[in-house]
């Protein structure tokens, strides 16, 4: 039993590694930590194009939030 749960953690690590390497190829911005909250997310039944539109405003959001306190400090 030990030895199919070592098999599964590797496997996961594998496809986590993957997902990263295509992220990375479509410059996506995640890192590892956010890939797999994504991913956890999306087995939860999140829609994943709901969540791209999240993390793209949220970036806008943290962009012009940048750009204000550069402009007044």
């Amino acid at each position: 039993m030990l030895s199919m749960w070592t098999s599964v953690k590797r496997l996961t690590r594998l496809l986590m590694e993957v997902l990263l390497e295509i992220s990375r190829l479509l410059n996506t911005g995640l890192d590892m930590e956010s890939l797999s909250i994504c991913v956890r997310l999306c087995e939860q039944g999140i829609n994943p194009e709901a969540l791209a539109s999240v993390i793209k405003e949220l970036r806008k959001a943290t962009e012009s939030l940048k750009t204000t306190e550069n402009m007044t400090g």
